[in-house]
């Protein structure tokens, strides 16, 4: 018999003891469960060339947020020549919760690939940070942001059942072990190296979106709905987080 899927995946923060190393690691098939099921709710579904990598992006930024401090709310955008889309995840480690969209329609062509961040901490201003790709895989994404962002050393791995793994380098870290590392040797680091478990963080597929979260949005046409509505008796409209779809009347406005 077929064992249920959690709720959620738990994410493991593992230091790599000599190795000077943390490693997060979780097993996602709650995530890309909820995944599927809410891109069925909103009837979309994309061709596995851009399926993928979404996963992956959804992934690895859930990785970097439990390799991250707490209190972070983390947005990713690659905007991409070819194909022209964008990827989009937003998590944070408040709320646990994780979640993407896929963006293929009116997307903005620039003359090279680009990975856009924005952290927010409340209390403080967004810090963003740009950095270029020059392909269509998350996994390679991070590896650079972590050289260009992060100041340090950063890669991730895919391994078998919805495993991935983030190695990211510490000071006086093993840089040949790093460097050499292979999905195979990563995913027997736990039985071939000295590693301490130092938390566990819960993450879910989450947006959070709401009727009444999105109608402030549409305040500056409170006093001329007539603009807003035309002839129609309601409106609808897109979260831009998740893609989930509302109907707006004017009695909402």
């Amino acid at each position: 018999m077929q064992e249920p899927v959690a709720e959620f995946t738990k994410v493991e923060s593992i230091f790599v003891r000599h190795r000077n190393c943390l490693m997060a690691r979780a097993d996602f098939t709650p995530i890309f469960t909820d995944y599927y099921l809410h891109l069925m709710d909103v009837g979309e579904r994309h061709p596995e060339n851009l399926d993928t990598p979404l996963k992956d992006l959804l992934a690895v930024l859930t990785l970097h947020l439990t390799a991250r401090p707490w209190a972070e709310t983390i947005a990713w955008t690659a905007n991409l020549r070819a194909p022209r889309v964008n990827f989009f995840a937003t998590g944070s480690s408040v709320h646990e919760n994780i979640v993407a969209r896929l963006f293929t329609k009116d997307v903005r062509e620039p003359d090279r690939n680009f990975l856009y961040s924005q952290t927010t901490v409340p209390g403080s201003e967004p810090r963003t940070s740009t950095i270029e790709v020059g392909n269509v895989d998350p996994l390679d994404w991070i590896q650079h942001f972590y050289e260009q962002s992060e100041q340090r050393p950063g890669r991730a791995f895919r391994l078998p059942d919805d495993t991935y793994v983030l190695i990211a380098a510490q000071p006086d870290f093993d840089k040949e072990w790093f460097e050499n590392l292979t999905p195979e040797l990563v995913a027997r680091i736990s039985g071939a190296e000295e590693t301490k478990t130092l938390e566990t963080r819960k993450f879910k597929f989450h947006c959070g979106c709401s009727l009444e979260k999105i109608l402030p949005t549409l305040s500056a046409w409170k006093d001329k709905p007539e603009e807003l509505f035309g002839d129609d008796a309601n409106l609808a409209l897109q979260c831009p987080r998740c893609a989930k779809k509302y109907l707006i009347t004017r009695e909402d406005i």
